[in-house]
């Protein structure tokens, strides 16, 4: 993405018709206490002022010109998660409560999140028929109803498989089961969407026309995605960044923790769980037996390529269910790392987190290792629905069983 010298710039709630949307920017609301402070609904005329799914234009008839998704960063039971470093975004749609089959929603989100991933496999004709501009914005803590601007979407991506695209998956509440999307998009490497394609747009023109982003025609042509990627420079987090950061993360790393407790040992085969959910092309993954794991917890295969060709990538893994005041030092990191072979990572799992002498050593050697924490276990079992320390619980029941403890 071309720097913007607009990037971070923050719109009054006066500006906002007339203002461009820059990426990472700050859009204000109203200060009246109405829904009428809503600040996308002036940001785009006809929208409406509620709801996560907004658009102009009618879903049921497939006449959408421009959407809106909009997040507030802090639903647990449904976490739409923004990865900055690859530009991948995952959204859920709006079937969040039982009662309704997944299509019967009253803002009928659910029917375009249908209908545009679907058009997005088709040609360009397709695409530019069925397939709108989205526009992803989330909720700017503390400061009232004021929302951040995230980047322009296209459904799919490079690094989204088309089996993971759009999903319906099962969710229970109350006994009651029911259905609810989530999709997967890519933020395109654009930082300035012009008022002129907006106005364009809403009004029906030809999106392609007028002041179109470039990597939006590009992908409506020919589905070739230019995601916006922003590597992460902050690589040694603090003792509160690598832990829960609400009540209810902490109950769900409690419950990993308790189930092990006197059992540790047993945490590994969670920990192996846990990193299948973080890289699913793991292939053959052996638990070694406590006696004999040498600091290795377990040894795998991460499989690189084409079906027709595929290369292998041996890793050692290595599991510690520690309390929180307990954080994985030099001496853990060292065992693991000595039995690393050339071209082998490593990968360690925390219920805690990791010294900040740990972190800068392994940065500073440049060590293949990768670390998950306390806070990483809580954000992998939330992407995979485990939204709860019931659901934990049960999960951990159901994949890792433990034998009866001796009366």
């Amino acid at each position: 993405m071309a720097d913007s010298p607009l990037a971070g710039q923050r719109f009054s709630f006066d500006e906002l018709p007339k203002a461009d949307l820059v990426v990472d920017s700050v859009y204000d609301g109203g200060s009246k206490g109405t829904m009428g402070d809503d600040p996308i609904s002036h940001l785009f005329k006809g929208v409406g002022n509620q709801g996560g799914i907004r658009y102009v234009g009618s879903a049921a008839r497939g006449t959408v010109r421009l959407a809106v998704l909009y997040t507030s960063g802090t639903d647990v039971d449904w976490p739409d998660f923004l990865d900055l470093e690859t530009g991948t975004v995952t959204y859920y749609g709006d079937n969040k409560k039982p009662g309704r089959e997944l299509h019967d929603t009253q803002p009928k989100g659910n029917i375009l999140l249908r209908d545009s991933f679907a058009a997005s496999h088709g040609d360009e004709e397709q695409r530019l028929a069925g397939v709108p501009p989205f526009l992803l914005f989330q909720r700017e803590p503390g400061a009232g109803r004021a929302v951040r601007f995230r980047g322009l979407l296209v459904p799919g991506g490079p690094a989204i498989s088309p089996d993971d695209e759009l999903a319906a998956i099962w969710r229970s509440s109350k006994g009651r089961r029911f259905q609810n999307y989530r999709a997967r998009f890519t933020v395109l490497d654009h930082g300035q969407v012009s008022r002129e394609w907006i106005e364009h747009v809403i009004s029906g023109g030809n999106p392609l026309d007028g002041d179109c982003p470039p990597p939006w025609a590009v992908w409506i042509r020919n589905r070739t995605c230019i995601p916006l990627l922003a590597p992460a420079t902050t690589v040694i987090r603090t003792k509160t960044e690598q832990l829960p950061d609400d009540k209810e993360g902490w109950a769900i790393l409690a419950v990993v923790r308790n189930y092990f407790q006197g059992r540790e040992h047993y945490f590994e085969r969670c920990a192996a769980g846990l990193w299948r959910m973080v890289a699913p092309r793991t292939g053959t993954l052996e638990i070694t037996r406590p006696s004999r794991d040498g600091g290795r917890d377990a040894v795998g295969q991460y499989i690189l390529g084409p079906a027709s060709r595929t290369i292998s990538i041996d890793f050692a893994l290595e599991a510690k269910c520690y309390s929180p005041d307990n954080s994985v030092g030099v001496r853990e990191m060292s065992r693991l790392i000595s039995r690393l072979r050339h071209r082998n990572f490593g990968v360690l799992v925390t219920t805690s987190h990791f010294h900040k002498q740990v972190q800068e050593e392994v940065e500073e050697d440049a060590h293949p290792i990768v670390m998950i924490s306390g806070r990483d276990i809580v954000e992998i079992l939330r992407m995979e629905g485990r939204t709860t320390a019931v659901a934990v619980q049960r999960w951990l029941e159901e994949t890792v069983p433990l034998p009866q403890k001796p009366a």
